[in-house]
């Protein structure tokens, strides 16, 4: 498989009066080519530092290289990354039209008209506006500024497509729509898309791999379903969707270090049945969420947990249960 793009030990420190923060610590990464990669962290992790450390936005301390196709870009300016970035704040520019915000970096450029005219037919067409290219952005909805602002980024065909936090300015039904077309628009432009948030449903449903952070560092890498389902942390296993800690003593497994397990990996049986992890509890809320519901508990060990159903069940609150987990869905982490 080719590498799109490649950091080998890259680093980033800020000093804040006397103290020094490392933001970006020590990193190395593979970015495929026709990939959607995604940074996912906490606040603070480091993520953006490093996508913008990769746009040239930020410098990097010494010794590190980012590789792109080949070529090492650590020392090239922004202007000449052939990168480009979509931001939170879309930044278009309110006098020009749609098609006007789409072709300024090529009128920039010196390009002439009919390529211009070209290149942003082209780029409207990808992204589905070709009806509203002659409206000011105050004329769009927020999906459709994203979608412009997406369209002026494509239009110059860079190598490398960098997303921080660009959706979530959005609502959240817009916020799905827009997953949707993003992951479309990686594929149908084959540019390796490298995308930052810290919403982890918005990474499991769109990237080919993920690269969990925490305190500058990647703690974790692998597929959505790698991260989902055997997190190499506690951190992971916490930050990434929803999951229960307990002592194994909690669930009659004896001594040891805690475990965790996810709340759809948890199911009810009666309560005479005995069960190779299994305990028994008391029902302490109900929560109704549309698809799923969730079962609040209190287990005899103190220990609050969550369970969920796809559909609801005739349980009430304050109602005495006993639920069981598969023992070879228990996640059993480091850290």
């Amino acid at each position: 498989m080719t590498e799109a793009l490649i950091l080998e030990k890259i680093n980033k420190s800020f000093a804040h009066g006397p103290t020094v923060v490392k933001a970006v610590d020590d990193v190395s990464l593979a970015f495929h080519e026709n990939e959607f990669f995604t940074l996912l962290g906490p606040s603070g992790c480091g993520k953006t530092t490093l996508l913008r450390l990769i746009a040239g936005l930020e410098s990097a301390d010494g010794g590190g290289r980012i590789i792109l196709f080949g070529q090492d870009i650590a020392a090239l300016p922004a202007h000449k990354r052939p990168v480009n970035t979509v931001f939170q704040n879309y930044a278009l520019f309110p006098h020009l039209t749609v098609a006007e915000n789409i072709g300024f970096g090529l009128k920039m450029r010196g390009r002439d008209k009919n390529t211009i005219a070209g290149a942003v037919g082209e780029a409207l067409r990808l992204v589905r506006m070709e009806a509203l290219s002659d409206r000011k952005p105050a004329q769009l909805s927020g999906g459709q500024q994203q979608r412009v602002a997406l369209a002026r980024a494509l239009v110059n065909h860079p190598q490398i497509l960098l997303l921080d936090e660009s959706l979530s300015a959005l609502d959240h039904k817009l916020r799905k729509e827009m997953q949707v077309e993003l992951k479309r628009l990686q594929r149908d432009t084959g540019i390796t898309f490298i995308f930052v948030t810290h919403d982890q449903d918005e990474a499991l449903s769109m990237s080919d791999r993920v690269a969990v952070m925490d305190k500058g560092k990647v703690v974790q890498l692998g597929t959505p379903h790698d991260i989902y389902d055997r997190p190499a942390t506690r951190f992971v296993a916490d930050f990434i969707g929803t999951c229960n800690f307990v002592k194994p003593a909690a669930l009659g497994l004896g001594a040891g270090q805690e475990v965790g397990f996810r709340p759809e990996d948890v199911f009810f049986i009666k309560p005479d049945t005995t069960a190779a992890a299994s305990a028994s509890g008391t029902i302490l809320q109900i929560n109704y969420r549309g698809v799923v519901t969730h079962y609040i508990l209190r287990l005899e060990s103190g220990d609050i947990v969550t369970v969920s159903e796809d559909e609801p069940l005739h349980l009430k609150e304050n109602e005495p249960v006993r639920v069981a987990i598969s023992p070879e869905r228990l996640i059993r982490c480091a850290g």
